[in-house]
C-alpha cells in the first residue's frame, strides 16, 4: 500500500541552527526508504537563500506563503533568546496553514512570538526554559521534557531532541514498526529514557540573600558528607526547625532536606563522570547508602546511577 504524500515545510532564516534543520529532515528522508512519502520544502521569509549558524548556505525552495502544509517545522537559533524574534520571522511562522506546527529547540521562541504557544504546554532547551516562560506567560513550560505535544502543536528540547520528535511524528503517521526501522537505520533511540535533566549541568542559582540561609548552603556545599539533618542544621543556626524551613522556602523555594539532596546528587553525578563506582560516589557524596542515591537518580533522571555512568562518563568505546 502506497503512503499518502505528506508535505513538511521547514522554516529557515539567517542564523538558523543547521542540525535543527538537518536532523528532523534526515528522519523524514529515511522514513521514505521504508514506505513513507514525506515531501520536504524549505521556506525562508522572503524566498532568498539563508546562512546557517555554521556559515553553511541553505537554499530556500520558496518564500513563505499562505499555502497549506501537513507539517510546519520551525528550527531554532543561537540568536534566541539572546535577541528578540524579528517581527517578519514571527509573521512567517504564522503565515502558512499547517495541520501541525513543530518547533525544534529555541524555535519555540519563534512560535511564542507568533502567538502560536498561547495557552499551550511547551518545552525548549533546559538552559532557556525560564526565559521562554517569561516571554510567553500564558505557556506552561515543561523544562525537563524531551518533547511536548499540545493538540496540533509540538515543541522539542535541545537540537538532537528534534530527532526524537521527528521519530514520534513518523510513528504518529505510520505506526511504531516503520518508526523503529528508521531509528535502527539512524542508530538512535526509538525513545530515550529520562528527561533533559540527565543532560543538564548542576543548577547554579544566585546565592541566598539571607546570611542565615547562606551560612547553611555554604556549610552543606563545603562538606556534603556531614550530618545535615534538619535538626542539626537548625541547631547550627540556633533557630527552630520550623523557622529554618520557612527561611528556605522564602529564599530558595525548597526545603533544607531537598537542598542537601540536590547538592549530594550534583556531587555524585560529577564523581560518576570522573570514573568512581556507584558505591564510591554514594559514599563520597554523603548519601546514607547506594540505595538512597539510586532512588534520587531515579526520581531526578529516570535512570539508575550505573545507567547514567554508562551513558555519560565517556564517548569512547572499548
Amino acid at each position: 500500500m502506497t503512503a499518502a504524500p505528506h508535505s513538511v515545510a521547514v522554516l529557515v532564516y539567517d542564523g538558523v541552527t543547521l542540525l535543527d534543520v538537518a536532523g528532523p529532515a534526515e528522519v523524514f528522508k529515511e522514513a521514505n526508504r521504508f514506505g513513507a512519502d514525506y515531501r520536504i520544502v524549505l521556506l525562508s521569509p522572503t524566498g532568498v537563500d539563508v546562512t546557517s549558524s555554521l556559515g553553511v548556505r541553505i537554499a530556500a525552495d520558496q518564500a513563505v506563503s499562505p499555502a497549506a502544509f501537513d507539517t510546519l517545522l520551525v528550527s531554532g537559533s543561537d540568536y534566541f533568546p539572546r535577541d528578540r524574534v524579528p517581527d517578519d520571522l514571527a509573521a512567517a511562522a504564522r503565515t502558512p496553514a499547517a495541520g501541525r506546527v513543530v518547533s525544534i529547540c529555541t524555535g519555540a521562541f519563534v512560535l511564542a512570538a507568533a502567538g502560536l504557544l498561547d495557552g499551550k504546554r511547551a518545552t525548549t532547551h533546559w538552559q532557556v526554559a525560564r526565559e521562554l516562560a517569561a516571554r510567553c506567560p500564558t505557556c506552561r513550560v515543561e523544562p525537563d521534557a524531551i518533547y511536548v505535544r499540545d493538540g496540533s502543536t509540538y515543541t522539542s528540547a535541545g537540537v538532537t531532541a528534534g530527532i526524537d520528535l521527528a521519530l514520534a511524528l513518523v510513528e504518529e503517521d505510520h505506526g511504531p514498526d516503520l518508526a523503529r526501522d528508521v531509528a535502527r537505520a539512524l542508530v538512535v533511540y526509538m525513545q530515550r529514557a529520562g528527561g533533559q535533566s540527565q543532560f543538564s549541568a548542576p543548577l547554579q542559582g544566585p546565592p541566598p540573600r539571607s546570611p542565615a540561609v547562606r551560612k547553611i548552603t555554604d556549610r552543606v556545599t563545603a562538606d556534603p558528607r556531614a550530618d545535615h539533618s534538619l535538626g542539626a542544621l537548625a541547631k547550627h543556626l540556633n533557630v527552630s526547625t520550623r523557622h529554618l524551613i520557612r527561611l528556605f522556602h522564602e529564599e530558595l523555594s525548597t526545603t533544607p532536606a531537598r537542598y542537601v539532596e540536590s547538592i549530594r546528587f550534583d556531587l555524585a553525578r560529577a564523581l560518576l563522570d570522573q570514573g568512581h563506582t556507584a558505591t564510591q560516589a554514594a559514599a563520597l557524596a554523603g548519601f546514607p547508602s547506594y540505595e538512597s542515591m539510586r532512588r534520587v537518580f531515579a526520581a531526578k533522571l529516570s535512570i539508575s546511577p550505573a545507567a547514567y555512568q554508562r551513558r555519560f562518563s565517556t564517548a569512547r568505546r572499548a
